[in-house]
Protein backbone atom coordinates (compact mmCIF):
# COMPACT_ATOMS: atom_id res chain seq x y z
CA UNK A 1 0.00 0.00 0.00
CA UNK A 2 1.33 3.53 -1.13
CA UNK A 3 1.98 5.77 1.81
CA UNK A 4 3.14 8.28 -0.19
CA UNK A 5 1.19 9.13 -3.87
CA UNK A 6 1.86 11.72 -6.42
CA UNK A 7 0.04 12.61 -9.26
CA UNK A 8 0.76 14.86 -11.85
CA UNK A 9 2.93 16.99 -9.65
CA UNK A 10 4.14 20.58 -11.35
CA UNK A 11 5.56 23.66 -9.05
CA UNK A 12 6.77 26.90 -10.04
CA UNK A 13 8.35 29.49 -7.84
CA UNK A 14 7.01 32.52 -7.41
CA UNK A 15 8.10 35.45 -10.16
CA UNK A 16 10.15 32.46 -11.78
CA UNK A 17 9.39 31.46 -15.39
CA UNK A 18 10.64 28.49 -15.25
CA UNK A 19 8.28 25.44 -13.52
CA UNK A 20 10.96 23.46 -10.98
CA UNK A 21 8.84 20.44 -10.89
CA UNK A 22 6.87 18.80 -14.24
CA UNK A 23 4.56 16.71 -14.01
CA UNK A 24 6.01 14.58 -11.20
CA UNK A 25 4.11 10.91 -10.70
CA UNK A 26 5.78 8.31 -7.97
CA UNK A 27 4.64 6.11 -5.32
CA UNK A 28 6.03 5.15 -1.98
CA UNK A 29 5.10 1.66 -0.63
CA UNK A 30 4.78 1.93 3.56
CA UNK A 31 8.09 0.60 4.58
CA UNK A 32 10.00 0.90 1.34
CA UNK A 33 13.46 2.98 1.31
CA UNK A 34 13.65 4.94 -1.74
CA UNK A 35 16.90 6.86 -2.84
CA UNK A 36 16.50 9.84 -4.96
CA UNK A 37 19.22 11.62 -6.89
CA UNK A 38 20.04 13.63 -9.66
CA UNK A 39 22.01 16.68 -10.47
CA UNK A 40 21.93 19.91 -8.86
CA UNK A 41 19.19 21.89 -9.94
CA UNK A 42 16.88 18.80 -11.18
CA UNK A 43 14.54 19.39 -8.41
CA UNK A 44 15.29 16.85 -6.04
CA UNK A 45 14.96 19.39 -2.26
CA UNK A 46 12.02 21.33 -4.07
CA UNK A 47 10.31 18.18 -4.45
CA UNK A 48 10.76 17.22 -0.50
CA UNK A 49 9.38 20.64 0.59
CA UNK A 50 6.16 19.29 -1.07
CA UNK A 51 6.31 16.04 0.70
CA UNK A 52 5.67 17.99 4.05
CA UNK A 53 3.35 20.34 2.58
CA UNK A 54 5.90 23.06 2.93
CA UNK A 55 4.90 23.64 -0.49
CA UNK A 56 2.96 25.66 -1.03
CA UNK A 57 2.08 26.60 2.24
CA UNK A 58 5.42 28.45 3.30
CA UNK A 59 6.46 29.06 -0.58
CA UNK A 60 3.74 30.22 -2.82
CA UNK A 61 4.09 29.92 -6.26
CA UNK A 62 1.85 27.78 -8.46
CA UNK A 63 1.18 24.29 -7.65
CA UNK A 64 -0.38 21.65 -9.77
CA UNK A 65 -1.41 17.60 -9.05
CA UNK A 66 -1.60 16.25 -5.34
CA UNK A 67 0.31 15.05 -2.85
CA UNK A 68 -1.17 12.62 -0.95
CA UNK A 69 0.45 11.10 2.52
CA UNK A 70 -0.68 8.39 4.39
CA UNK A 71 -4.36 9.34 3.11
CA UNK A 72 -4.14 12.77 3.96
CA UNK A 73 -3.49 15.50 0.91
CA UNK A 74 -0.51 18.46 1.84
CA UNK A 75 -2.38 21.02 0.51
CA UNK A 76 -6.12 20.07 2.52
CA UNK A 77 -4.28 19.67 5.72
CA UNK A 78 -2.06 22.15 7.69
CA UNK A 79 1.87 21.72 7.61
CA UNK A 80 1.60 20.73 11.20
CA UNK A 81 -0.84 17.75 10.99
CA UNK A 82 1.90 16.45 7.82
CA UNK A 83 4.53 16.92 9.42
CA UNK A 84 3.61 14.74 12.77
CA UNK A 85 3.61 11.89 9.56
CA UNK A 86 6.69 12.83 7.33
CA UNK A 87 9.41 14.12 9.33
CA UNK A 88 12.02 16.12 6.96
CA UNK A 89 15.44 16.69 7.34
CA UNK A 90 17.48 19.61 5.86
CA UNK A 91 20.70 19.48 4.23
CA UNK A 92 22.79 21.96 6.79
CA UNK A 93 21.15 20.66 10.84
CA UNK A 94 22.44 24.37 11.88
CA UNK A 95 19.76 26.00 10.43
CA UNK A 96 17.19 23.66 12.01
CA UNK A 97 18.80 24.01 15.81
CA UNK A 98 17.88 27.03 18.04
CA UNK A 99 17.50 25.62 21.49
CA UNK A 100 20.31 25.64 24.18
CA UNK A 101 20.54 21.54 24.95
CA UNK A 102 20.28 18.51 22.45
CA UNK A 103 17.70 17.81 25.30
CA UNK A 104 15.62 20.62 24.40
CA UNK A 105 15.62 20.60 21.14
CA UNK A 106 14.21 16.77 20.62
CA UNK A 107 11.38 17.52 23.02
CA UNK A 108 10.35 21.24 21.73
CA UNK A 109 8.00 19.18 18.52
CA UNK A 110 6.66 17.31 21.47
CA UNK A 111 5.97 20.70 23.64
CA UNK A 112 4.32 22.54 20.83
CA UNK A 113 1.93 19.13 20.62
CA UNK A 114 0.90 19.61 24.19
CA UNK A 115 1.61 15.66 25.08
CA UNK A 116 1.86 14.60 28.57
CA UNK A 117 5.22 15.77 30.59
CA UNK A 118 6.32 12.05 31.16
CA UNK A 119 5.08 10.94 27.52
CA UNK A 120 7.64 13.86 26.26
CA UNK A 121 10.37 12.88 28.51
CA UNK A 122 10.14 8.93 27.58
CA UNK A 123 10.12 9.99 23.74
CA UNK A 124 13.05 11.82 24.10
CA UNK A 125 14.91 9.52 25.71
CA UNK A 126 13.83 6.85 23.45
CA UNK A 127 14.43 8.66 20.27
CA UNK A 128 18.54 9.65 21.67
CA UNK A 129 18.80 6.06 22.36
CA UNK A 130 17.86 4.96 18.35
CA UNK A 131 20.58 7.97 17.25
CA UNK A 132 23.13 6.91 20.05
CA UNK A 133 23.26 10.36 21.65
CA UNK A 134 22.29 10.02 25.04
CA UNK A 135 25.31 11.24 26.44
CA UNK A 136 25.20 14.40 24.51
CA UNK A 137 21.67 15.39 25.91
CA UNK A 138 22.71 18.29 28.10
CA UNK A 139 25.32 19.48 25.64
CA UNK A 140 24.25 22.74 23.45
CA UNK A 141 24.06 22.03 19.60
CA UNK A 142 26.42 24.58 18.79
CA UNK A 143 29.60 22.63 20.67
CA UNK A 144 28.28 19.75 18.40
CA UNK A 145 29.99 18.02 15.57
CA UNK A 146 28.15 18.46 12.13
CA UNK A 147 27.17 14.64 12.10
CA UNK A 148 26.61 14.93 15.80
CA UNK A 149 24.19 17.95 14.78
CA UNK A 150 22.60 15.61 12.12
CA UNK A 151 22.30 12.82 14.64
CA UNK A 152 20.20 15.35 16.70
CA UNK A 153 18.10 16.77 14.10
CA UNK A 154 17.12 13.32 13.27
CA UNK A 155 16.31 12.32 16.61
CA UNK A 156 13.93 15.10 17.05
CA UNK A 157 11.96 14.18 14.52
CA UNK A 158 11.78 10.26 15.44
CA UNK A 159 10.32 11.95 19.05
CA UNK A 160 7.88 12.85 16.60
CA UNK A 161 7.25 9.01 15.73
CA UNK A 162 6.18 10.03 11.85
CA UNK A 163 5.62 6.98 9.69
CA UNK A 164 7.80 9.18 6.87
CA UNK A 165 11.77 10.58 7.17
CA UNK A 166 12.58 12.46 4.61
CA UNK A 167 16.08 13.19 4.44
CA UNK A 168 17.87 15.58 1.64
CA UNK A 169 21.22 15.03 1.29
CA UNK A 170 21.90 15.02 5.16
CA UNK A 171 25.67 13.69 4.62
CA UNK A 172 26.24 16.55 1.75
CA UNK A 173 28.27 18.71 4.85
CA UNK A 174 30.12 15.45 6.44
CA UNK A 175 32.83 13.56 6.03
CA UNK A 176 32.99 9.89 5.18
CA UNK A 177 32.81 8.70 8.44
CA UNK A 178 30.56 10.77 9.94
CA UNK A 179 28.38 10.34 6.78
CA UNK A 180 28.75 6.12 7.21
CA UNK A 181 27.15 6.99 10.49
CA UNK A 182 24.75 8.57 9.73
CA UNK A 183 23.62 6.17 6.83
CA UNK A 184 23.76 3.09 9.20
CA UNK A 185 21.52 4.89 11.49
CA UNK A 186 18.96 4.97 8.87
CA UNK A 187 19.32 1.53 7.65
CA UNK A 188 18.50 0.61 11.15
CA UNK A 189 15.87 2.90 11.93
CA UNK A 190 14.15 1.45 8.17
CA UNK A 191 14.86 -2.43 9.25
CA UNK A 192 14.03 -2.46 12.87
CA UNK A 193 10.90 0.34 13.22
CA UNK A 194 9.67 0.10 9.44
CA UNK A 195 9.75 3.50 9.11
CA UNK A 196 9.77 4.98 5.31
CA UNK A 197 12.92 6.65 4.11
CA UNK A 198 12.96 8.87 1.25
CA UNK A 199 16.66 9.35 0.95
CA UNK A 200 17.99 12.30 -1.59
CA UNK A 201 21.79 12.11 -1.79
CA UNK A 202 24.97 11.93 -4.05
CA UNK A 203 26.97 9.38 -2.57
CA UNK A 204 25.10 6.39 -4.40
CA UNK A 205 28.56 4.36 -3.67
CA UNK A 206 27.64 4.77 -0.20
CA UNK A 207 23.65 4.59 -0.13
CA UNK A 208 22.75 2.33 -3.42
CA UNK A 209 23.34 -1.23 -1.57
CA UNK A 210 20.68 -0.30 1.12
CA UNK A 211 17.78 1.26 -1.27
CA UNK A 212 15.00 -0.94 -2.49
CA UNK A 213 14.46 1.43 -4.87
CA UNK A 214 16.71 4.55 -7.02
CA UNK A 215 14.66 7.29 -8.46
CA UNK A 216 16.24 9.54 -10.76
CA UNK A 217 14.88 13.37 -11.19
CA UNK A 218 16.31 15.27 -14.36
CA UNK A 219 15.52 18.82 -14.85
CA UNK A 220 12.04 18.53 -12.94
CA UNK A 221 11.17 15.12 -14.15
CA UNK A 222 11.58 12.14 -13.06
CA UNK A 223 13.93 10.41 -15.65
CA UNK A 224 14.48 6.96 -13.70
CA UNK A 225 12.48 5.06 -11.40
CA UNK A 226 13.98 1.38 -10.70
CA UNK A 227 15.46 -1.23 -8.72
CA UNK A 228 19.36 0.78 -7.89
CA UNK A 229 20.71 -2.26 -10.41
CA UNK A 230 18.19 -1.23 -12.97
CA UNK A 231 18.78 2.51 -12.45
CA UNK A 232 22.69 2.83 -11.85
CA UNK A 233 23.97 0.58 -14.48
CA UNK A 234 21.59 1.94 -17.19
CA UNK A 235 22.89 4.14 -19.54
CA UNK A 236 20.74 6.84 -18.84
CA UNK A 237 22.27 7.00 -15.45
CA UNK A 238 25.59 6.96 -16.64
CA UNK A 239 25.08 10.59 -19.43
CA UNK A 240 23.43 12.66 -16.27
CA UNK A 241 26.73 12.14 -14.44
CA UNK A 242 25.40 11.99 -11.16
CA UNK A 243 28.46 9.79 -9.60
CA UNK A 244 28.22 6.56 -10.83
CA UNK A 245 29.66 4.18 -8.17
CA UNK A 246 33.10 2.76 -8.97
CA UNK A 247 31.47 -0.41 -8.50
CA UNK A 248 29.09 -0.03 -10.82
CA UNK A 249 31.73 0.72 -13.12
CA UNK A 250 34.09 -2.12 -12.63
CA UNK A 251 31.35 -4.63 -13.57
CA UNK A 252 30.73 -2.55 -16.63
CA UNK A 253 34.02 -2.97 -17.65
CA UNK A 254 34.33 -6.32 -16.93
CA UNK A 255 31.11 -7.30 -18.89
CA UNK A 256 32.74 -5.48 -21.58
CA UNK A 257 35.72 -7.23 -21.56
CA UNK A 258 35.08 -10.39 -20.13
CA UNK A 259 31.16 -11.10 -20.23
CA UNK A 260 30.86 -10.70 -17.11
CA UNK A 261 27.48 -10.46 -15.72
CA UNK A 262 26.78 -9.54 -12.21
CA UNK A 263 25.72 -6.19 -11.21
CA UNK A 264 26.89 -5.44 -7.93
CA UNK A 265 26.26 -2.33 -5.92
CA UNK A 266 29.41 -2.83 -3.40
CA UNK A 267 32.46 -4.07 -3.56
CA UNK A 268 32.28 -6.78 -1.14
CA UNK A 269 29.07 -8.01 -3.92
CA UNK A 270 31.78 -7.61 -6.63
CA UNK A 271 34.13 -9.89 -5.16
CA UNK A 272 31.74 -12.68 -4.05
CA UNK A 273 30.00 -12.52 -7.41
CA UNK A 274 34.17 -13.07 -9.21
CA UNK A 275 35.47 -15.31 -6.87
CA UNK A 276 32.33 -17.37 -7.57
CA UNK A 277 32.57 -17.35 -10.94
CA UNK A 278 36.41 -18.39 -10.67
CA UNK A 279 34.64 -21.24 -8.69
Amino acid sequence: MAIIEVKGLSYSYPESAVPTLINVDLKVEQCEFVLMSGPSGCGKTTFCRCLNGLIPASYGGTFDGTVTVDGLSTTEHPVYEISQRVGLVFQNPENELFCTSVEREVAFGLENLALPRQEIRSRVEEALSLVGISQLKEKSPEELSGGEQQKVAIAALLAMKPKVLVLDEPTANLDPMSANSILKILVRLHRESGVTIVLVEHRLEMSAPYADRCVIFEEGRVVLNGSPQEVLYSEKANSLGIGIPQVVQVAKSLSARCGFEGRPLSSKALAEMILGAKG
